[in-house]
């Protein structure tokens, strides 16, 4: 299994439900918005879901995935830009928790 799972469940655990006290609404927006970037990147890549890796959602694949949402799936560029927000968030806390990961292992 690679990193990107267990990230993300600290996302949702961590960050949302622990520190954010999100909504259910909030967590299913975050929720569905991550399955179909997921969903995405293992078509583009050819690779399932589970074997998907933080290297797997560089820039270019979550650009062409914008992209997709607004040309191919046809929403709007409001909807679009939530997508993003909900991207963005997550690779920020993605950020912070590599961060302090490595500094924890380094300190060891």
């Amino acid at each position: 299994m690679t990193a990107l799972a267990p990230t993300l469940q600290a996302f949702f655990v961590q960050r949302l439900i622990n520190q954010k006290d999100a909504s259910p609404r909030t967590i299913a927006a975050y929720r569905d918005t991550l399955k179909l970037l997921l969903r995405y990147a293992s078509e583009r890549t050819g690779k399932q879901p589970s074997k998907l890796d933080f290297a797997d959602l560089d820039a270019p694949l979550i650009s062409a995935f914008l992209d997709h949402l607004e040309h191919e799936r046809g929403n709007t560029a409001r909807t679009v830009t939530s997508y993003s927000t909900v991207i963005e968030c997550v690779f920020g806390f993605v950020g912070r928790h590599a961060s302090v990961s490595s500094a924890v292992r380094g300190a060891a």
